[in-house]
């Protein structure tokens, strides 16, 4: 599976925007994958943004992320999406879309960037103050 990650842009302080995540052949599933949000800012490490499990029923977030953005999925068009609100110049960054490495997973382990074996290409997010 390749992940395509799109909806970043140029935004200012306060503004809003919504990511989404779809395999790059229609032919790929992502339905039966929990799907994280990482981000990565220049030269700094990849960090956890947030996840859903596969069936769309939990949430997970990074503390940064609670309360301003929002992830969510919709099976039925294979896509994974994130909203994020009241954005920041600090959350300027590459933002990634990665597939959990294992299928109908039920645990917690979703913030390490290890869980997650495939990873879109990254779409750019900058935030003028």
């Amino acid at each position: 599976v390749q992940l395509q990650a799109s909806g970043g842009g140029l935004v200012q302080a306060g503004d809003s925007l919504r990511l989404s995540c779809a395999p790059s052949k229609h032919t790929d599933s992502i339905t039966p994958y929990a799907m994280g949000w990482f981000r990565q800012a220049p030269g700094k490490e990849r960090e956890f943004v947030a996840a859903i499990n596969w069936s769309g029923t939990t949430t997970y977030y990074g503390e940064f992320a609670k309360g301003r953005f929002t992830v969510s999925r919709d099976n039925a068009k294979n896509t994974v999406l994130l909203q994020m609100n009241s954005l920041k110049p600090e959350d300027t960054a590459a933002y990634f879309c990665a597939q959990h490495r294992r299928v109908y997973y039920n645990g917690g382990d979703y913030y390490a960037v290890g869980s997650y074996g495939t990873w879109g290409q990254g779409t750019l997010v900058t935030v003028s103050s």
